[in-house]
């Protein structure tokens, strides 16, 4: 198991009230030994004009997933904090309606650096989006 934190998926959805988290409606549904799991859905609030899921909601679910996994992996929250350093992602269909369902896996989890591979799937479990993190561990000031 990677994650260095006890957490519950309700203390998660709870710690994101008031954020951009909940204001995309964003929910954590799942989780295992090496992923966690969330969903987003499909509406006024995450579409673009053409009523598509705009690919910055994606790009904010991706970012929230990895941020979040990188908290849970580290060992001393009190001490240091994880800072997004880049992330690309590869927009591949579309999703009208619905949920996104979003899956964050490790790609590496090191002492100073995360990198996160996240996966968004549509209610079909068709691929919308892969996207990939790297993540910053820096001291808290």
């Amino acid at each position: 198991m990677i994650w260095q934190q006890p957490f519950t998926l309700e203390g998660i959805n709870q710690t994101s009230q008031g954020t951009l988290v909940e204001h995309l409606g964003i929910e954590f549904i799942a989780f295992g030994d090496d992923y966690l799991t969330a969903r987003m859905p499909v509406d006024d609030c995450t579409v673009q004009p053409m009523r598509l899921l705009h690919g910055g909601a994606s790009v904010a679910l991706a970012e929230t997933l990895g941020s979040v996994a990188s908290v849970l992996c580290l060992t001393d929250t009190d001490r240091f904090m994880p800072v997004g350093v880049e992330i690309n992602a590869n927009h591949l269909r579309p999703a009208t309606r619905g949920f996104v369902y979003g899956t964050v896996r490790p790609l590496r989890v090191g002492r100073n650096m995360h990198v996160w591979q996240i996966e968004l799937r549509d209610e079909a479990e068709k691929l919308t989006c892969v996207s990939r993190l790297t993540i910053a561990v820096v001291p808290r000031s």
